[in-house]
């Protein structure tokens, strides 16, 4: 699975991108954050507050309970503010 990281969660966890392979009880987009988790003490602390971790599946915006698979391209962004 390919996992994009965008705006601070990239300058926490040190790494643009990063190509993983999904363990079989990872098959939601929440499961996959709680598992990022445990990768790093970057990706724990850049992923500690999930309610500002936004998830995109394949270039949609998704809730935690969204299924994945491992041929997903996921996103996780910040909140995006405009105006």
């Amino acid at each position: 699975m390919k996992i994009l990281y965008f705006a601070w969660l990239r300058s926490k966890i040190g790494v643009p991108t990063e190509t993983v392979e999904l363990p079989a009880e990872v098959t939601t987009a929440g499961a996959l954050v709680e598992w990022l988790k445990s990768r790093s003490p970057r990706h724990a602390e850049a992923l500690a507050n999930s309610k500002v971790v936004k998830v995109a599946v394949n270039q949609e915006h998704v809730p935690y309970d969204h299924p994945i698979s491992s041929t997903d391209e996921v996103a996780l962004f910040p909140p995006v503010t405009g105006g």
